[in-house]
């Protein structure tokens, strides 16, 4: 005599419990990206405890008596922008660090960053500026 059991065992898969956990997955993410700033414009403060591994390509120097200089090359803020230029002839991706005196006033590195973004627009370039900084002393 056999004997028979009345719980029959199903092999379907039932996938409506994943398509609740992709919703909510997407949700997630939606709210995530929302909180990153991709435009932000990151810069190194004066003082700072991380360190830049970009490839140097010029460095612009703004001293205590709000002088500029392309590697060494004494600039004014009239043709910063084309001895930036000259600098970087035939790059078309470069990376400009810039060094300045921790007394100039933010103005000065602005003016600095405006001249290559200026450049950037009109040659179809992709230079990039870094403001340059020293370890924290322990």
């Amino acid at each position: 005599m056999a004997i028979k059991s009345h719980n029959k065992i199903s092999t379907d898969f039932s996938s409506s419990t994943m398509s609740d956990l992709v919703f909510l997955l997407l949700i997630f993410f939606m709210l995530t990206s929302t909180l990153v700033s991709p435009n932000a414009i990151k810069l190194l403060l004066p003082s700072s405890t991380s360190k830049t591994m970009a490839k140097q390509t010029i460095t612009v120097y703004v001293n205590d008596q709000y002088q500029y200089f392309v590697n060494e090359t004494p600039a004014t803020l009239e043709n910063l922008q084309m001895s930036v230029a000259s600098a970087l002839a035939g790059q078309s991706e470069a990376t400009i660090v810039l060094r300045s005196d921790r007394t100039v006033p933010i103005q000065y590195i602005v003016n600095v960053i405006d001249a290559v973004n200026q450049l950037n627009e009109m040659m179809k370039t992709k230079y990039k500026v870094i403001l340059a900084t020293k370890p924290i002393e322990k």
